[in-house]
């Protein structure tokens, strides 16, 4: 494949990131938390004509037993404001991802455009290590696409430093990577699905158990150890699958600590480091059609990239869809989208940023952009674009409402090969006789060393 140079897409410019707010001038000021800003970084304020309000605090409720399931009945009673089509997308088109456009025009996707609710939150010990991170986070001095350090307990860079794009990128790329999600839950089970010439196919069923030290309400930034996220999948579909598991750490600073995963295959008995479930290596449960750093919009370490704020605008996202945890996941894979009559799509405010190739890299994707939510900092949406500069993958992340946790998190995600019409979709849903029922309870630490993963491997 042919490499080329990309710069910004038609219309963007690096002018448009120097409007973005807040600027430099006020960067290293912890209290516009508690002021302009909400505690992870947003603006407190709506937008000029109401449709994305102000945030309020989010939405919260008292905490669970642990053994309750979170999935939880949210805004059932709304109707769309408008439905987005082929026939009047035009007069969308500035509140559209280029992937979305895409979708909407080769497959005929529609959008149901419901009420904004901003519903992100988090845990006060959280947004108290988000004002210590304004202060204490610092990129990579070798470069931000490597990692940062000085953060800990929250997104590592809350208020984003605008005054230089490259910087910005980074910071945000990192905030995505480590994003609030909750400091340790089980998913019973997550089913991993294709859908190939129309039909949905189980790739991968697994029972999921994460645990972020990051997190740790209890720990420090001397104890975490230098990795956000760990987590411990248990293959329980198909038949061929059962028993084997994978072991994943993810690293803050992958020059200091690179990310790892251990394997466990069936009848081998080991537990092997597994050195190619990273960048473009094809993920072994999308049947092709994705690489394992397409999940999550981007999975796993970013240092391929140098990542480019672009701005700071208004888009049509999915956001609060809490309903797909009610339906079985069959019933809403239709040939080449999720059914637009569950998902639920509200304007908010994302940064989209550029991620160009770093000299000397190779990717399949030479050039990605993904759209962040400002509330949450996850990649709600993305696209890749191949050597000849044609966008051949869109990406899309489903967020849930956990008021109990309290968070808006990621629920599941997709990944849309263009040429084909074919995609991946996996998160925390029900399949068959299986629930997808995520629980928030405490583990055992040890459940998430490759040594303790040895010493229960069968034959």
């Amino acid at each position: 494949m042919k490499r080329r140079d990309f710069g910004l897409l038609a219309g963007t410019s690096l002018a448009a990131a120097a409007v973005v707010r807040p600027t430099q001038a006020q960067a290293a000021d912890p209290s516009l938390l508690d002021t302009t800003l909400m505690p992870l970084g947003g603006e407190r304020a709506g937008n000029a004509d109401g449709s994305i309000p102000a945030w309020t605090g989010g939405l919260t409720a008292p905490p669970l037993p642990s053994t309750t399931a979170t999935a939880t009945h949210i805004f059932e009673d709304e109707q769309p404001l408008y439905e987005v089509n082929a026939s009047n997308m035009a007069q969308y088109a500035n509140l559209l991802s280029e992937g979305t456009k895409a979708q909407i025009t080769k497959f005929g996707l529609t959008l149901k455009v419901y009420p904004s609710h901003r519903t992100a939150a988090a845990p006060q010990y959280v947004y108290d290590n988000a004002k210590k991170n304004v202060v204490n986070a610092k990129l990579d001095p070798a470069g931000g696409r490597l990692g940062f350090t000085g953060a800990y307990g929250a997104i590592p860079f809350p208020i984003i430093d605008t005054s230089d794009a490259l910087t910005a990128g980074s910071q945000l790329i990192w905030n995505h990577l480590s994003a609030w999600v909750g400091f340790s839950e089980v998913t019973m089970f997550a089913p991993g699905m294709v859908v190939i010439s129309g039909q949905p196919i189980l790739v991968a069923g697994t029972l999921s158990r994460s645990f972020y030290p990051y997190y740790d309400p209890n720990g420090s930034l001397a104890t975490f150890g230098g990795y956000y996220s760990t987590a411990h999948y248990y293959d329980k579909a198909p038949g061929s699958e059962v028993g084997q598991e994978t072991l994943v750490w993810h690293s803050t600073n992958v020059s200091l600590h690179p990310d790892i995963v251990w394997s466990l295959l069936n009848g081998q008995g080991r537990v092997r480091k597994d050195p190619n479930q990273a960048f473009d290596a094809t993920n072994p449960e999308s049947n092709g059609i994705s690489s394992v750093d397409e999940a999550s919009t981007f999975y796993g370490n970013p240092s391929q990239y140098d990542w480019t704020l672009v701005e700071k605008k208004e888009l049509l996202v999915p956001y609060n869809c809490n309903k797909l945890l009610f339906v079985n996941i069959e019933d809403f894979l239709k040939p080449h989208f999720a059914d637009p009559e569950l998902v639920r799509w509200e304007k908010h405010r994302v940064w989209v940023v550029d991620a160009n190739l770093h000299p000397g890299e190779r990717n399949v994707n030479v050039k990605r952009r993904l759209y962040f939510d400002e509330d949450t900092y996850y990649g709600l949406l993305g696209e890749g674009y191949d050597g000849n500069g044609e966008l051949w993958k869109a990406y899309t992340m489903y967020l849930e409402v956990v008021p109990s946790l309290p968070g808006t998190i990621e629920m599941c995600t997709a990944t849309f090969q263009m040429q084909t019409g074919n995609y991946v979709f996996n998160g925390n849903n029900n399949y068959k006789k299986f629930s997808g029922a995520q629980y928030i309870l405490p583990q055992d630490p040890n459940l998430f060393l490759p040594q303790e993963m040895a010493a229960n491997a069968a034959f």
